[in-house]
């Protein structure tokens, strides 16, 4: 239990204003313990699996958005619109069934080399400029200490080219009494990145990621949880 302690007041101390710091996602196999990968049904290529009301894991369920969150849509680029979230959700927290073909859907990737996640925009479902442009929601049973993903970002113009290219993502944390903890800006490279966030406070409750990529947004392997006590 000491050990733990240290461990949680190092990270504290590089903690940013809001409280959350940004750390390895290879921290995380120690920190979130709780591993979400999206293999359990059988590999399928695109448009593979569509869920409209979300997709249940141990310890909590996604989908499209918090309740209280208006979705609207935005159109960063000449592809597809992409979802935009908008205010406060409201309490006590919970998800909301997306609109037909347009919450996420489930496929094999091959950059991924196993199923990933694809956030469903406006287009919906099989349209190819849906996929990867829509917005996912986390709700957690149980507040956790920290919460990590891979994203996979990959646009190239009309010249088959994607040099320079740089993702735009956008990761969300609340409170369970709904209040926003922070909202982090990714810039990721093109191809999979890994991303995990810490609140020495434990109290992230639900997370919410939106993407204003060109060629939309792939996620896997989620983490979440808090250490396990040792000693």
């Amino acid at each position: 239990m000491r050990a733990l302690s240290l461990i949680l007041a190092l990270v504290a101390t590089q903690a940013h204003a809001d409280g959350i710091t940004a750390i390895p996602y290879e921290d995380l196999t120690y920190t979130a313990p709780n591993l979400v990968t999206f293999d359990r049904l059988p590999p399928k290529p695109f448009p593979g699996y569509s869920f409209d009301h979300g997709i249940a894991f141990p310890g909590g369920h996604l989908g499209e958005r918090l309740a209280g969150q208006t979705l609207t849509q935005v159109q960063p680029d000449d592809g597809g619109p992409h979802d935009a979230l908008a205010g406060p959700p409201t309490t006590p927290l919970a998800l909301v069934p997306a609109a037909p073909g347009q919450g996420v859907s489930l496929s094999l990737h091959i950059a991924h080399g196993s199923m990933a996640l694809y956030p469903l925009g406006p287009l919906g479902q099989p349209h190819p400029q849906a996929r990867g442009e829509g917005a996912i929601a986390v709700l957690l049973t149980e507040d956790a200490c920290a919460v990590g993903l891979k994203v996979h970002t990959q646009f190239t113009n009309d010249l088959g080219l994607n040099t320079g290219h740089v993702g735009d993502v956008t990761v969300t944390l609340y409170a369970r009494d709904g209040t926003r903890l922070t909202a982090v800006q990714l810039a990721p490279p093109e191809g999979i990145s890994a991303h995990g966030l810490f609140d020495a406070q434990a109290r992230i409750a639900a997370m919410t990621v939106e993407n204003r990529d060109p060629g939309g947004i792939t996620i896997d392997d989620l983490r979440f949880g808090c250490p396990k006590a040792i000693g």
